[in-house]
């Protein structure tokens, strides 16, 4: 009896010790765009690979040179840069825009790389890639005289 006497009084005392604890949370913060970017100033970059050999369409020769600038707004916050093309890839080709002529893209590379259409590459605005371009064709194909165009947008953003 003792023993139920004493294992009582201490279920009373520590129900004493056992309280609910409660907190209000309050949370708060500011939402922000990331700065804006330009390339060339809003401006087109052209790239104009002249007269070229049908026979020399080998996604080797003829390669050119992308010269683009990026200007982004200044910020305090550590936004990631990236880079984008868009544009309709050719079937054969996920790194080549298609251009006017079936068979014909125009192949985009980075730093010596396949740049993906479509598809974001982190970057630094302090060092930003080398972008060439070069004309590639269906393999197996065999192209045609004439006049030919091909179109994408390089887009810089802050994430």
């Amino acid at each position: 009896m003792r023993f139920k006497q004493r294992f009582a009084l201490l279920t009373v005392f520590m129900l004493g010790f056992c309280t609910n604890a409660m907190g209000n949370l309050t949370f708060s913060g500011t939402l922000v765009e990331p700065p804006p970017c330009t390339i060339n100033s809003g401006s087109t970059i052209a790239v104009d690979f002249g007269d070229i050999s049908v026979k020399s369409v080998d996604g080797v020769k003829n390669r050119k040179g992308l010269n683009y600038t990026i200007t982004c707004t200044s910020s305090t916050l550590p936004w990631g840069l990236n880079l984008m093309l868009t544009g309709t890839a050719t079937s054969f080709d996920s790194s080549a825009v298609q251009s006017s002529v079936p068979d014909l893209g125009i192949k985009v590379l980075r730093n010596n790389l396949a740049f993906v259409l479509n598809t974001k590459l982190s970057i630094s605005l302090s060092s930003p890639p080398v972008l060439e371009v070069v004309p590639v064709k269906r393999s197996g194909s065999t192209l045609s005289e004439g006049d030919f165009t091909a179109t994408a947008v390089l887009l810089a953003f802050y994430e």
